[in-house]
């Protein structure tokens, strides 16, 4: 039977590291991160809900802006103008997804990419690319996190991750890379997703289809990893059959309770360290103006 890989645990000791840091802080130098809402899609509702508590345990402060639905583009924009202005906020983030009538795109590249604490403006996607990006994005870091506490070595394994999105697949992509794995991305036009997961040390599963995943599509002692979260009837569901797929594993995280946790802690650490980044910022500012 799989080792299960605990998110909830984890991300209590990432989250505890986080709340000294920040109780050591210099006064009034708290970090702060604003979530924009648009509209009050339940679901979204409670996703923010979640990184509101999470804030509380570290000692976050957390600001969560509502917007009208039918809030034009260009007053959007205003607003992000505006939290992009203000040197008391230091994580920002846009809850997704956006009405149909609001650009993504534009809304995202307008986020100061200092405050980009989802890690999802290009530049910060360009950096990650090379490895030098200071804020990793959240639900692929906070993998990253979970297989290192393991002692999960991904040097040169083959790791298969099944879902390119920009917010999974793509960057988690290159944060194996950059562990040495030989990584293969699969997706909706992949011929024969079995065989590619057949070869695999390392299975993610990213695409929000309900027990995608089965048991005669895994190497046995495999690492499987569900990014999914699926409504199945009153239930949460993965990407991954757990029932059967879990005693083939070495290990396999469950769902709820394994990678989501992890996002959160990562959304915490990330507002920290943007905080930390703007402080030492300043802090040389002050004992060197000439370097503006």
């Amino acid at each position: 039977m799989a080792t299960i890989l605990d998110g909830k645990k984890q991300a209590a000791i990432i989250k505890q590291q986080i709340k000294e840091k920040i109780a050591v802080l210099p006064a009034g130098n708290v970090p702060h991160m604003v979530v924009v809402q648009v509209g009050d899609d339940p679901a979204s509702t409670v996703y923010i809900r979640h990184k509101e508590k999470a804030c509380a345990e570290v000692g976050i402060r957390f600001t969560h802006l509502l917007l009208p639905e039918a809030i034009s583009q260009e007053a959007l924009l205003a607003e992000i103008d505006r939290l992009n202005a203000d040197a008391g906020v230091h994580g920002m983030l846009v809850q997704q997804p956006l009405p149909r009538h609001l650009d993504t795109d534009e809304v995202v590249e307008r986020i100061a990419r200092t405050k980009d604490v989802d890690c999802l403006h290009p530049y910060n996607a360009g950096l990650l690319a090379e490895g030098r990006c200071p804020l990793l994005p959240c639900t692929p870091a906070g993998i990253m996190e979970l297989l290192a506490a393991q002692g999960i070595n991904l040097a040169g394994k083959h790791c298969v991750i099944v879902g390119r999105s920009r917010i999974v697949g793509k960057p988690l992509a290159m944060l194996m890379l950059a562990q040495h794995a030989t990584v293969t991305i699969c997706h909706s036009r992949t011929a024969d997703l079995a065989a590619h997961c057949r070869r695999a040390d390392v299975v993610a599963m990213a695409v929000g289809i309900p027990r995608l995943l089965k048991a005669d599509m895994l190497k046995p002692g495999a690492v499987v990893i569900d990014v999914g979260t699926n409504r199945v009837g009153d239930t949460l569901a993965g990407d991954v059959d757990f029932e059967t797929v879990a005693p083939i594993a070495s290990h396999i995280t469950p769902v709820p309770g394994g990678v989501g946790p992890m996002t959160r802690a990562m959304l915490m650490k990330n507002t920290l360290s943007a905080a930390q980044q703007f402080l030492s910022f300043h802090t040389d500012i002050y004992k060197n103006p000439s370097i503006v």
